[in-house]
C-alpha cells in the first residue's frame, strides 16, 4: 500500500474513541463521535463537490481545484472504511484483483 495511505489508515486508526481519539481535539475523533450517518453526509458532500469541479475543469478551472476535491473524497471515504474496520489496502487489494478484467463482464457476472 502507498504509504501516504497507510499512514492516513494509521492516523484515523488512533482517532477512534476506543483509542482515545478526544472530539474536542480531532476532526476526525468528532466524526466517529457524530456516527456513520455523518460520516456519509460528509461523503455526499464531497463527492458533489468532485462533480462540481469536474465541471469547472471541463469548463476551464485549474485542474489542482478537481485534484483538491478528490483529496477530500478520499480522505472521508478513508474515514468510512475505518469506521467499519477496513483499511485502504483492502480497495487497493479489490482494484488489483479488477486488473485486466472487463468492467462489462465483470458487472454483467454481479448476483446483485
Amino acid at each position: 500500500m502507498s504509504e501516504i495511505l497507510k499512514r492516513l489508515a494509521d492516523v484515523l486508526e488512533s482517532r477512534k474513541p476506543e483509542h482515545g481519539g478526544d472530539p474536542s481535539t480531532s476532526y476526525v475523533a468528532k466524526l466517529f463521535a457524530k456516527g456513520d450517518d455523518a460520516i456519509l453526509k460528509k461523503i455526499g458532500e464531497e463527492a458533489t463537490e468532485t462533480v462540481m469541479a469536474a465541471k469547472d475543469v471541463r469548463a476551464g478551472a485549474d485542474a489542482s481545484k478537481l485534484v483538491y476535491e478528490v483529496a477530500d473524497l478520499w480522505f472521508h471515504s478513508a474515514v468510512l472504511l475505518a469506521r467499519f474496520g477496513l483499511t485502504p489496502q483492502q480497495v487497493l487489494d479489490e482494484l488489483a484483483r479488477r486488473e485486466g478484467l472487463s468492467g462489462l463482464e465483470e458487472k454483467a457476472a454481479r448476483k446483485d
